[in-house]
Formats: C-alpha cells, structure tokens, sequence
C-alpha cells in the first residue's frame, strides 16, 4: 500500500481550512472565533456542531462526532484514510507525495466508489463533448435545448448538459483505454452487460442511447447519475423508449432517495427571506435557475423522502413548494407535507391559492422573477394548503364532512414535534374550517392519546438471535484516570516524559481507547520519539481513537497546574492497581491457621510494604 509523507500531511493541514472542508457539506456560521451549525452527522434542530479554524478541528457537543480534516472527508465521504488525503489533495491543489518505494495507489488499491466517481466525472465530460460537437447529434441536441427546451447555451455550459448518440460505443472504449476495473464498469450503471467472457466493447451496451443527458450531482457536487430525456433520436429498439426520462439505476454511489438535484448549487444560495424552492422535476430546477431563483431543488426521479427532508434541514429550515398544478402536482404536495412537518421545516405553497392550475416551467419561462414574486404573495401556509385541498369549501360543508377532515388534519398535526407548532397549527385550522377551537383541540387530544397507545403496544423490533439487554455497570471512558491523563499529555506535552519515566505501563487499564492511547504515546515519551501533538495521525489506528484524540484537542482545559493535576492521576491509578491486592492480603491473613501453609511473614511483608506505597503515592520528579 502506498504510504503519504508526514510532511505532506502537515503541509495539506496547514493549508487547507477545515471551513471551507466542511461548508461544502454544512451551512456553517461565525460564532466568536468559531464556526457554528446544524450537525451533519445527525438530525438535529438547535445547532451543537462546532469548528475551530485555528486548531483545524470539528466537534459536535449532540453526538459526540469530532475530528479534523481527514475524518471529515472519511466519515461523509466513505473514504479511506488514503483516499481521503488525496480527495482534499485534488479539491484543494496540494500535491499529495508518497514515501520511496511505496509509489502511489494502484488502480487495484483504489476503492470501488471513488473508481465509479472518477467514470461519472468522465462521462459528464464525454456526453457534455457530444452536445457541443458538429455532429448530427450534437447539432439536432443544441437545437432542441435552445429552440424547444428554450434554454440558453451558457446554462448547458454550467450544468455540462450533454447528449448520448443513438448508436456509439466511445465512452466505453474510453473507459477501457482509462484501465477501469470490471467491478466498476458492472456496476456503474452506464451499461447494460452481456455476461460471460472478457469485458470489452462488445459486452458493453449503452444504457443511454439518443437522448439528452442531465448530469446529477450529489450534494459536494460530485457527478453521481444522469437523467436522460427521451428525444426524437431515441431508437426503436431502446428497452425504456416510451419512458419521458430515464434515470441511472442505484449504484454504490446513487441513491435516489437520498439526493436533491441542484442541492449542491442552491445550497450556498439559501439564507433569510431566501428559501429552498423545492419544485417537481430536473428542468423545473434549471427553469429556476435560469432566470435567477437560485435556491430551486427537486427530487430525483421519486417521490420526495424523509431522507432528503433531513438533508435539506441541516442547510435551513424554510422551504416553499411549487409543484405543478394539476392532480399528480397536488397529491406529491400533500405527501410531502407531513414528512416536512416531521423533520421540522417550515413550508409553504406556492400557485396553491389560484385556481388555474400553474406551470412552474411556463411561469418562469414567460415572466421570470416576476412570476415568482406573484405567487409569492398568494402563498399558503401549510395548513392553509391542506384546508383547501381536502375541502374546497368549508362554508358549505356538512358537519361530517368537517369532521372528517378535521380528522385528517390532526393526523398531518400530529408529525410536529414542538407543542408551539402543534398548537399554532390547530387555530388555524379552526379558524379555517370554521369550527370552535376548544373543539378541535379536545379532538385532537383524544386522537393523539390513541396514537400515544398504539405506539406504546406496539413491541421494538428484534431479531430472533438478538439477546436481551442486560444492563451492564460501567465506568464511563471519560471518568477514568486515563482518560485524564490523555488529556493533560495532549495539552501539556511537557508532561509526557517524566510521565512515561514514573507510570508502569502495566497499571494502565488498556480496555478502553482513552488507555490504549496514554499507553502508546507514553511509550512515544519514553522512546524520545514523540512527534508532536500536531502531527500524531500516524501513532492513531482506528477512527474511535482519532475521534477521541479530536475531542479532546477540540476544548483546550482550564488548569492552572497540571503537574498536581497528573500527581493526582498518578495517585488514583497506583491506588486502582494496589488496593484489590491489599484486600486479598488482608483476607488470607484473617482466615491463616497454624496448621495452613500460607507464609504469613511474606505476607505481612507485601500488606506494610502496600500500605507504605498507598501512603506515599506516585508523583512526578521536581523539575
């Protein structure tokens, strides 16, 4: 395996900013000399997730989750540790050096994911190079961009638009030449494969033949998948040519469900009074886009999922909703409202107060940004939405009727979870359905007392082979001396050799990181070999012990003395080791009879020469 100079990794921490690494992923904001946001790594609504730029460190004070640069880019993007390093390396432009005679990473030592990146990358480029070329296919493909489509060439350029000819084998004799690996090409979802045989070109057939090209692109803007829409150059004998788009099937990169077209883009355009627009399909984004509504987003291919809900709300919380018009637009607008409600965004309709079915595309195409600031007015708020589209008109309704949906909207209410927005959301919908508030509420009291019910009855999944839970008394890693003493090394490196001289290593309890790590670097200490505590990454050998390392690099402590702070530690560990022995010495000596064969002398000896210890613990040599 190739192995990266340490001072290349120096160099790529020094110069790259853990801010601008982990705001491709996280909406981050100044809070004193820190950056402050939503956690990535987990669904949260009150911000814990904090980064320090002058240390290079995250951490999240919800989950626990911390690190550096590395363990950023490896716990979001499933890289290894050397993959990591040369993914910043690249993003980055810092050049990435190995040892001497490690080389660099063969094609066989990089991961599957990263191999089925690079070919997306290439394929982007590849069907892009198509729909600019003087072709047939690129000339028929810019002509039905520009004159059907009604896009502009400059907009093709910055999403890389491409087109797939209807008959051609070139992105996969390119690919061949790159020397991808079979793995990659069988599951990249470019192909469909012929089994049996050497992988070639004759065992290759496009998944996309004759239709224009859509890159999608992950949340980090990394190409993942295309959708292709079908075009009069579709062949015939296309398996999916009655299909209007085609998507790239699931693959170890792609999941549908929990991707956002244009995410990547609007993201970095979102803020105060500029919500997410979350609109039905690709070009309805590219639409938005177009004409200067920077923050539209769509679902790829799908309905939209509590997955992408919960991507979405790490950037911000308000979304508005503008789905076409007609049945499908307003039946995909409901089903989106209660995961929204449950993943705490606030939302709102747009076209959903007109009773002319709007087009977002048409509205865009044919007034721009004024057609967006008009259905603003008229927008409505989620309860608003609901009211009128489970009953049009109330002020007709039979008392069922009301009833009914009435029932509805408690369900929809009940995905809340703040008892404010629960509230809130139930006079309005009295005040909407015309109904005395304290009956709504006594309404829906009994019915979330029939939920509460269900779900305490209803058992925790659990496999057959599972064993119950038996709790188990512990002392949690971050009570014990070790622990502390990690602490004090990392932050007072001075410390670390005469701790190393004075600390048995076999008194460390190594069942835990926290003493697995005080043992190892001690015995860095102990050899002179200490490298520093800015430069340890090789001295950590699992993600546990970087993420703790990380924490405690994250919060430098308030300590006056940290020599009587470690003598301490020094006195609680001597006495962890000596005392369990000292109780067995003390119990041979009370059951010792003439007629036993214990040495009560050397006995005797051992308990005064423990006591003595005990009295006089271990402490540090004055400097």
């Amino acid at each position: 395996m190739p192995v990266i100079k340490p001072t290349c990794l120096r160099d790529l921490k020094l110069r790259v900013n853990i801010v601008d690494v982990v705001g491709r992923v996280a909406t981050l904001r100044k809070a004193g000399s820190r950056f402050k946001g939503l956690c990535p790594f987990h669904n949260e609504k009150s911000p814990s997730f904090h980064v320090d730029p002058d240390k290079g460190f995250y951490k999240c004070f919800g989950c626990g989750k911390a690190g550096d640069i590395i363990t950023f880019i490896r716990e979001t993007e499933q890289l290894n540790f050397t993959e990591a390093i040369e993914t910043l390396g690249k993003r980055f432009g810092v050049p990435i050096e190995y040892k001497e005679g490690s080389g660099g990473p063969s094609r066989e030592e990089r991961s599957l994911r990263q191999e089925i990146f690079d070919i997306h990358e290439t394929a982007a480029e590849h069907f892009h190079q198509v729909f600019k070329s003087s072709t047939p296919t690129g000339d028929w493909m810019r002509s039905y961009w520009t004159d059907q489509r009604r896009f502009s060439h400059e907009l093709a350029d910055e999403f890389k638009i491409g087109a797939a000819e209807p008959a051609d084998a070139s992105l996969a004799a390119i690919l061949l030449k790159k020397k991808h690996s079979e793995d990659a090409l069988r599951q990249c979802g470019l192909f469909f494969v012929r089994e049996g045989g050497i992988l070639g070109l004759g065992s290759l057939k496009p998944r996309f033949r004759g239709r224009l090209m859509i890159p999608i692109r992950d949340h980090q803007g990394r190409v993942v998948a295309f959708t292709a829409r079908q075009t009069d150059l579709t062949p015939q004998d296309d398996p999916a040519r009655e299909a209007k788009y085609v998507n790239s099937p699931e693959t170890p990169i792609f999941t549908k469900g929990n991707l956002l077209f244009n995410l990547d883009r609007a993201r970095s355009n979102v803020g105060e009074g500029r919500p997410f627009v979350l609109v039905e399909g690709q070009l309805d984004a590219l639409r938005s886009w177009s004409v200067g509504l920077k923050t539209a987003i769509a679902p790829q291919g799908t309905s939209i999922t509590e997955g992408q809900l919960v991507l979405l709300r790490r950037y911000h919380t308000q979304v508005e909703c503008f789905f076409d018009g007609d049945n499908a637009g307003q039946k995909a607008a409901l089903r989106f409202l209660p995961m929204a409600l449950k993943a705490g965004l606030e939302v709102r309709f747009l076209g959903g107060a007109s009773d002319t079915k709007i087009d977002p595309d048409l509205l865009f195409l044919e007034k721009g940004l004024v057609g967006y600031d008009e259905v603003r007015k008229e927008a409505l708020s989620a309860m608003a939405f609901a009211c009128r589209a489970l009953l049009p008109s109330p002020e007709t309704a039979t008392p069922e009727q009301k009833a009914r949906v009435a029932g509805d909207l408690h369900s929809l209410i009940l995905n809340a979870e703040s008892e404010i927005a629960r509230s809130q959301f139930l006079a309005e919908a009295a005040s909407l359905l015309r109904l005395p508030l304290s009956a709504v509420q006594k309404d829906f009291d009994h019915q979330r007392e029939r939920h509460d019910r269900q779900q305490a009855s209803r058992p925790t999944p659990r496999s057959a082979e599972e064993p119950l839970a038996v709790p188990q008394p512990r002392i949690a890693a971050k009570d014990t001396p070790e622990h502390h003493l990690l602490m004090l090394i990392l932050h007072f490196e001075h410390v670390g050799p005469p701790l190393s001289r004075t600390l048995p290593h076999d008194w460390i309890d190594v069942t835990h990181p926290a003493g697995v790590l005080l043992n190892r670097f001690l015995a860095e200490f102990e050899q002179d070999a200490w490298p520093g505590r800015d430069h340890i990454d090789n001295l950590l050998e699992t993600a546990e012990e970087r993420t703790l390392v990380a924490s405690l690099l994250f919060e430098a402590p308030q300590i006056d003395d940290p020599i009587k702070v470690t003598n301490e530690g020094l006195r609680l560990i001597q006495a962890r080791s000596l005392e369990p022995r000292l109780r067995q010495i003390e119990l041979a000596l009370a059951n010792t009879t003439a007629d036993s064969n214990v040495d009560a002398n050397s006995l005797f000896k051992e308990l005064l020469d423990i006591k003595r210890q005990l009295r006089a613990p271990l402490r540090l040599p004055a400097a």
